[in-house]
C-alpha cells in the first residue's frame, strides 16, 4: 500500500505541474457551461428548447468534463511507457494492481474536484439566470458521476497502456468527440428517437449523462436513474478488470 501511494503521490504532482490540465480539467468544461447557459438565454422561450437551461447542462458537463480526465490518464500512462521510469520500477515489488491504483487515484481526485468547481460554476448561473437548481440533487449527482469518472479513468489507462504517446491522444480524442455526441450532452437524445437513441442506448456514456441529469433533477425512478448507475458502474468495473489486466501483460512483456 506504501508504494501504492508514493506512486499516486508522484502520479498527482506530475498533473499538477502541467499547465493543460487546469485548462482542459477544470477551465475548458466551465468555460463551456458558461457558452451553452449563454446560448440558452439567446433562445426565444416560443421555441421550447431546455436542454441548455442550466439544470440540465449541469449534468452533461460534468460528463464532458470526465472525458479529458480520460485524456490525460491515457497521456500519462504512454508517456511513462515511452521512457526508462516505468521500466526501472518494474524491478520493484510493484504489481499491476499497485500501478493501476496509482495512475487511477489521482485521477479520480482530480475528477471529483472538477465535478465540485463545475457545479459550483452551475449554481452561479442558476442564481444569475433565476432557475432552480436543487443543492441535494447536486450532492447527489456528485456522487452519482463517481462511476463514471473510474469508467472514463480506465478507458485512459486502457489506451495508454495500449498505445504510444503518439497515438494516445488522438484515439481520446475521438472518444471524447463521439460520447459527447452520442452520450447526449449537448442535446436531449431521448427525443431524437430512432436509430440515433438506439446507438446511444448501446453505450455507457448515454448512461453516464442520463444518471447526472437525473440526480440533478431528483428523479430516482428505476429506469431514469438506477438502470443507468448500474450500467454505468458495471461497465467501469469492466474496464477497470481489462485496463489491469492489459497493464499487467504489458508490463511482464517490457521486463522481459
Amino acid at each position: 500500500m506504501n508504494r501504492t501511494l508514493v506512486f499516486t503521490k508522484r502520479n498527482l504532482m506530475e498533473m499538477s505541474r502541467d499547465a493543460l490540465s487546469y485548462i482542459f480539467c477544470i477551465a475548458f468544461p466551465i468555460v463551456m457551461l458558461v457558452i451553452m447557459s449563454v446560448v440558452n438565454a439567446s433562445i426565444p422561450k416560443e421555441a421550447g428548447m431546455t436542454i441548455f437551461r442550466i439544470d440540465n447542462l449541469a449534468g452533461g458537463i460534468a460528463i464532458f468534463g470526465q472525458t479529458f480526465v480520460m485524456l490525460f490518464t491515457a497521456i500519462n500512462v504512454a508517456k511513462d511507457r515511452s521512457g526508462s521510469f516505468l521500466v526501472r520500477l518494474y524491478a520493484s515489488p510493484m504489481k499491476g494492481r499497485d500501478f493501476a491504483l496509482g495512475y487511477i487515484l489521482p485521477m479520480l481526485a482530480v475528477a471529483l474536484v472538477q465535478v465540485l468547481i463545475s457545479f459550483t460554476a452551475a449554481v452561479i448561473v442558476a442564481f444569475v439566470s433565476d432557475t432552480e437548481l436543487k443543492p441535494e440533487g447536486l450532492l447527489i449527482a456528485a456522487v452519482s458521476v463517481l462511476p463514471s469518472a473510474l469508467m472514463f479513468t480506465a478507458t485512459g489507462f486502457l489506451i495508454g497502456t495500449l498505445f504510444n504517446e503518439k497515438a494516445a491522444p488522438g484515439i481520446c480524442s475521438i472518444i471524447i468527440s463521439l460520447g459527447s455526441f452520442i452520450g447526449g450532452i449537448w442535446f436531449d437524445v431521448d427525443k431524437t428517437g430512432g436509430v440515433m437513441l438506439d446507438i446511444s442506448r448501446c453505450t455507457p456514456f448515454y448512461y453516464a449523462t442520463k444518471t447526472a441529469r437525473s440526480a440533478i433533477h431528483m428523479d430516482f425512478t428505476y429506469g431514469g436513474f438506477a438502470v443507468p448507475l448500474i450500467i454505468v458502474t458495471a461497465s467501469a468495473l469492466a474496464l477497470t478488470a481489462l485496463a489491469v489486466w492489459a497493464f499487467t501483460k504489458r508490463m511482464r512483456a517490457d521486463a522481459a
